[in-house]
């Protein structure tokens, strides 16, 4: 496998930054602009990386996940080719990024979403998309 891309997520953009960012906007329009900005972010990937990497399947759109064990520590990229599932990918990455294997497996991504009330404005695909996602960190 080649070398991820860098990503400022888990580090620089970490979960609790994300967290304070939601709970100041006003709006789900708000939100949804701060998702898109953070999914910018996510510096694109080349053709060879998605190849080698993971298609997630169950998403309407295109997604790639890859990871890296680094002395029991995972290091994640993703990419997708549409803008709401890249900024949503953010926010996974900026809760996983750096963590252990048991770490990852007790994250409890339900509430992570509930707290900044996202389920209840996506789309049933785009859900679905994201559990499928939150399966392949989990089975790592």
């Amino acid at each position: 496998m080649h070398t991820l891309p860098a990503h400022p997520f888990g580090t620089d953009i970490t979960s609790n930054y994300i967290l304070k960012k939601m709970a100041a906007c006003r709006s789900w329009e708000d939100k949804y602009r701060l998702i898109i900005q953070l999914g910018k972010k996510i510096p694109p990937w080349n053709s060879t990386l998605k190849h080698e990497s993971i298609p997630i399947l169950g998403c309407e759109s295109k997604v790639w996940l890859a990871w890296q064990n680094i002395d029991g520590y995972y290091y994640f990229a993703a990419d997708s080719d549409a803008k709401i599932i890249k900024g949503l990918l953010a926010l996974i990455l900026a809760l996983i990024e750096g963590k252990t294997r048991d770490h990852l497996k007790n994250i409890n991504f339900e509430s992570y979403f509930e707290v900044m009330n996202l389920l209840n404005h996506i789309s049933q695909s785009r859900s679905t998309g994201l559990r499928s996602i939150i399966e392949h960190v989990k089975k790592i």
